[in-house]
């Protein structure tokens, strides 16, 4: 039974991917400030990992696995945060590394990317346009160097546009939620052409945790579906899905220029990895 440690285990993706580990039988250490909907069979750890402390490793419960999910204001993508926080972050994995961690997953973003058009693979060119994409690409850059030739296995796993649990989230999926809720008639919207890689939630927690408990396929792993759709076929399925009665109100804004016509992730080595999960 491996023990997974998980970072940000309150947030968003992270309650789901600390659910997915312990249903596999894994022993889960769960790190936030606060555990407020996290499965209670996990082991609830509030020890400040951004201290600085080099005995970090052991003082969250020495894991044969990282999951590193953890970070502040990730719905905003220009907050200053991004790269005040960076070298807590850098410091926080090298120290588990040198304590004797041996398999670390770190989420990444297609905001690493910036603007490209078609299937992002892990040899795409990152030219990321906000602080919050400049930051996990500097991140990753920072471990891919600094691990190279360790023993530390790495997983940089890459998501696309996250649904589900709107509850949690603040994706338009969530907005659109609340203005039901609100009682509003109409949603103002873009022209909804635009294509993008949507998984849910559930679905890429699973992604996550198989690609974490694995160690044939490492660096950058995409974890996705690899299935471009737009965004108004996936929007009209959500409200039909829910029962909701609001309409979206097309063209009320225009498109972003600085948007890609259509954007999705390679498959390609997820699918390996879930292939040989399931067996």
């Amino acid at each position: 039974m491996k023990t997974i440690l998980v970072t940000g285990a309150a947030g968003y993706i992270g309650r789901h991917v600390v659910k997915n580990a312990l249903d596999r039988g894994c022993k889960v250490i769960a790190s936030d400030f606060s555990f407020k909907g996290v499965d209670e069979r996990a082991e609830f750890c509030d020890v400040p990992i951004f201290s600085g402390d080099k005995e970090i490793y052991r003082k969250v419960g020495s894991p044969d696995i990282c999951i590193h999910l953890a970070w502040r204001d990730g719905f905003r993508h220009n907050s200053p945060a991004h790269m005040k926080d960076l070298s807590a972050h850098v410091t926080f994995l090298n120290d588990l590394v040198a304590g004797g961690l041996k398999d670390l997953s770190v989420m990444g973003t297609m905001h690493e990317v910036g603007y490209w058009e078609g299937a992002i693979n892990e040899s795409t060119p990152c030219k990321p346009q906000s602080q919050y994409g400049i930051a996990k690409n500097a991140l990753r850059q920072s471990l891919m160097l600094s691990l190279d030739g360790s023993p530390c296995k790495l997983h940089w796993l890459r998501a696309y546009y996250i649904t589900g649990d709107e509850a949690h989230g603040s994706s338009i999926f969530a907005k659109l939620a609340q203005a039901e809720l609100d009682g509003k008639k109409t949603f103002p919207f873009t022209s909804g052409k635009n294509l993008y890689d949507f998984i849910d939630v559930d679905e890429l927690a699973n992604m996550i945790v198989a690609a974490s408990v694995q160690e044939e396929i490492n660096g950058i792993i995409n974890v996705c579906t690899g299935e471009p759709r737009s965004l108004a076929d996936r929007v009209e399925q959500f409200l039909r899905d829910k029962n909701y009665k609001i309409k979206l109100d097309y063209g009320a804004f225009p498109d972003r220029p600085y948007d890609s016509p259509g954007t999705w992730g390679d498959a390609t080595k997820i699918k390996q990895i879930l292939a040989k999960d399931q067996l």
